[in-house]
């Protein structure tokens, strides 16, 4: 087992992996810019390195500085978290070059897997089902909309190398294809330099459903459920829940066999997510493979009783997995919500700025991952989130219950947040019903917040 880990990451995701290391009893080390200087996991960790100014291409995107403190702190491993540096190849396979363990899946994984339109051919190979669309990455307006008329509108269109729902457009017809090309196209070089772009057939009204799966350096996968990740907007999650009150016990069986059948056939290591897109018939399609942690995945953690980071830490070290299929049973229902700075009232704009009080709330089945303290400055420069409340209940209904009483109690005062607007879809009846929601969720029943 390591004796040192570092964590390449920040916020709530640096301070869970402190925790996971703190009880497994290996030490960490912290990296931070200048303007985390006083975030929480700075605080936690044995030690603390700084890395660099506050934009992120000068500090947690900075691969050789990353790189330098691990030998300078001497950690034989690098946890990643999530975002970042976390689905980087080429982080990684510096990482092996230099010697140090890098917690996640091997960089030609991370190539295969991480390049959307590559995931979908090896997948399609695999005798995995996905969405009908363009067998090519396409470069050009010119070749993209030819494909388009072959697949038939409306198509999504997607960058290669995104994430995050960055560089994601829907058309609905040659008139308006070319400037959501382009605009997703300028989207994906600005976010991850690179212009690959790739077409399906856009699902309309899906629900956005993911399968959790682990696996060890000696081809043993397991899945540990799904996660309905449909209460979305703009292509990023708000709200998370598992089980599914949209896949039956049948279903979430094959999807499950699936989601292992895919990372089998890419040979994955480590934790890592199978994002599929379910239709209202049912049908299921492979949209994407995360090759990291999730942000969700305390949901999983809740209903499986598995730790998932211990249980990443363990497998990069070269530990089978600890569990075999037979050994996960989903236990009850869990809720999870982002808390962010931001104000839904005005497009969801960042709210940066000092907190002036907190109090978490409490209580049986309720978890609080975050990295905020009265007086902390959250900075203007990184991801809005603050914090995830995530609660466990015996079914849906009283996990829903839990998630509204837990949001009553949470106080975050001196800057704007999403907690009323996360309150009131808990409320809304829909999502209470749970059979009707899907993707389209947010902008159909909350408009005015999508303005």
């Amino acid at each position: 087992m390591f004796e040192k880990i570092l964590i390449a990451n920040r916020g709530e995701i640096a301070v869970r992996i402190i925790r996971a290391c703190r009880e497994m009893g290996i030490k960490t080390v912290a990296v931070y810019s200048e303007a985390d200087r006083d975030s929480l996991h700075t605080l936690l960790a044995d030690e603390a390195i700084c890395i660099g100014p506050a934009p992120s291409t000068q500090s947690y995107l900075n691969m050789e500085r990353i790189l330098a403190a691990t030998v300078a702190m001497k950690a034989q491993a690098i946890h990643p978290g999530f975002g970042f540096l976390s689905e980087n190849a080429r982080f990684a396979e510096l990482c092996e070059k230099c010697g140090i363990t890098f917690i996640g899946p091997s960089a030609e994984i991370i190539n295969k897997m991480g390049n959307k339109s590559e995931a979908r051919k090896t997948m399609i190979e695999a005798g995995v089902p996905v969405v009908p669309g363009g067998k090519e990455p396409v470069h050009t307006v010119e070749e993209a909309l030819a494909m388009a008329k072959e697949i038939g509108f409306p198509v999504m269109i997607k960058a290669s190398s995104g994430g995050g729902g960055k560089g994601m457009r829907v058309s609905y017809g040659p008139e308006d294809f070319e400037a959501n090309f382009q605009n997703a196209q300028m989207e994906s070089i600005k976010g991850f330099s690179d212009d690959t772009m790739y077409l399906e057939r856009y699902v309309e009204k899906p629900r956005h459903i993911e399968f959790q799966i682990m696996a060890d350096k000696y081809g043993n996968v397991v899945h540990l459920g799904e996660r309905d990740c449909s209460i979305q907007r703009r292509h990023q999650k708000v709200l998370e829940e598992s089980p599914s009150v949209a896949i039956s016990d049948e279903l979430r069986k094959e999807m499950g066999e699936t989601a292992v059948r895919a990372a089998k056939a890419v040979g994955y290591e480590n934790a890592g997510t199978i994002e599929f897109l379910l239709d209202k018939h049912k049908n299921f399609y492979f949209m994407e493979m995360n090759t990291r942690i999730q942000v969700e995945h305390p949901v999983t953690e809740f209903v499986s009783g598995l730790d998932l980071i211990k249980e990443q830490i363990r497998v990069a070290a070269g530990e089978h997995l600890s569990v075999s299929q037979e050994d996960i049973h989903i236990q009850g229902h869990a809720i999870e919500c982002r808390i962010n700075a931001e104000n839904p009232a005005k497009n969801f704009m960042p709210c940066p700025g000092r907190i002036s009080n907190v109090h978490f709330p409490g209580g049986n089945g309720v978890r609080v991952d975050s990295h905020i303290y009265v007086d902390y400055k959250v900075p203007a420069n990184y991801d809005s989130m603050l914090m995830k409340l995530i609660v466990h209940g015996k079914d849906r209904q009283e996990a829903i219950a839990k998630m509204r009483s837990a949001l009553g109690e949470l106080v975050i005062e001196g800057i704007e947040t999403n907690l009323d607007f996360q309150y009131e879809i808990l409320s809304n009846e829909v999502f209470e019903d749970g059979h009707e929601v899907a993707t389209d969720f947010i902008p159909t029943y909350f408009p005015d917040y999508c303005k």
